[in-house]
């Protein structure tokens, strides 16, 4: 009885899996990634990134470029110059240039939300000057893909970096109370990416950045940080902090006006010291130095989003989690003036070998 029980299920399994569009690897050029240029007269120039495996092992890069007036009609014109069929399975990073960053990404994004071979966990960046000289080039020797998109997870997980991908990019834009950020990349030299800030997003365009030396800062307030560093000044000297770990909490104090404090604990070690010696009264100094760096720099970089009416801290969508019958529009007058305190408790763990 077992048996017959099982035929209909291998002969279904049979027919689903004919069903099964195959592509061979060697007869396709797989899509790795794209960049989105502004043109002249308001076309989009779309450039793809595919990869070339060598006989040494190492992966080469070349780039299809072409123009259009809608992003359906880029993958068209870039079929019509390849040999092979470009493939989209193994989409690495979708790169903005800075000026269609600025005129808006939203309608070039649809396609990534309808296909099924875009992860949501791509990453997405803006250019400082154009998508096309970022893809473009040699980084490393698998890829320049796989490059780009080792670094963006290398400076998320170890250094100032918040996370961000295509998932959490959408989550933020389509939430109210909130705007999504991406990193900016630059090209430094022929063969260097340098992340040098984030790019701040309303309703779909770049509207702020951040400088790369208040990323520290920005992290604290979005994630849970990790192994990020930071310089103390302690009278004339210098102190390198590694966090080790941070959690921020909101709180509302009140309504009518809105008043939140912003509750930030960082655990961090002493790397390095250029005094002679660290004694308990100056590990103390250090602590509440950083205490007030963070406390002045978190004030000034929120006060900031307001001037530029943009919450990536998701204030909004927290105190309507705290408020019955919330009014997003009255919200949008609220934010202007909204009062927030951040108060930084640090606690050095560590402060090396050397006593």
């Amino acid at each position: 009885m077992r048996v017959k029980k099982l035929i209909p299920f291998f002969a279904l399994s049979l027919l689903l899996t004919g069903c099964v569009e195959k592509e061979i690897i060697d007869d396709v050029n797989i899509e790795t990634g794209i960049g989105y240029d502004l043109a002249e007269d308001n076309n989009i120039e779309g450039t793809v990134m595919v990869p070339v495996f060598k006989p040494d092992k190492n992966i080469g890069n070349f780039t299809f470029s072409a123009k259009a007036k809608a992003n359906r009609d880029l993958m068209q014109e870039i079929q019509r110059k390849s040999a092979q069929p470009v493939a989209t399975g193994s989409l690495e990073i979708a790169v903005f240039g800075e000026e269609m960053a600025k005129k808006g990404i939203i309608e070039l994004m649809d396609s990534f939300e309808r296909d099924p071979s875009i992860g949501a966990r791509i990453y997405l960046a803006v250019a400082d000057g154009k998508a096309k000289d970022i893809l473009s080039g040699t980084y490393g020797n698998r890829g320049n893909a796989i490059h780009l998109s080792e670094l963006i997870k290398h400076n998320t997980k170890d250094r100032n970096l918040p996370e961000t991908n295509l998932h959490l990019f959408f989550f933020n834009h389509y939430q109210k109370g909130s705007d999504p950020y991406l990193p900016i990349l630059k090209k430094v030299e022929t063969d260097i990416i340098d992340i040098v800030g984030v790019a701040v997003f309303k309703n779909g365009h770049m509207v702020h950045t951040i400088p790369a030396d208040r990323m520290f800062f920005f992290k604290l307030l979005t994630d849970k940080f990790s192994m990020g560093n930071f310089q103390v000044k302690v009278g004339k000297d210098l102190a390198a902090i590694k966090d080790l770990g941070s959690k921020h909490k909101f709180k509302l104090d009140k309504r009518n006006p809105y008043t939140v404090t912003i509750e930030i604990n960082i655990e961090g070690i002493i790397r390095e010291y250029t005094g002679k010696m660290l004694t308990p009264p100056i590990i103390k100094k250090i602590q509440k130095e950083l205490e007030e760096e963070v406390n002045e720099q978190c004030s000034a970089m929120i006060a900031d989003f307001q001037e530029h009416e943009v919450d990536p801290l998701s204030l909004g969508n927290f105190i309507k989690s705290k408020t019955r019958g919330f009014d997003y529009k009255k919200w949008e007058d609220d934010y202007k003036n909204i009062t927030v305190h951040v108060k930084t408790h640090v606690k050095i763990t560590e402060v090396g070998v050397v006593e």
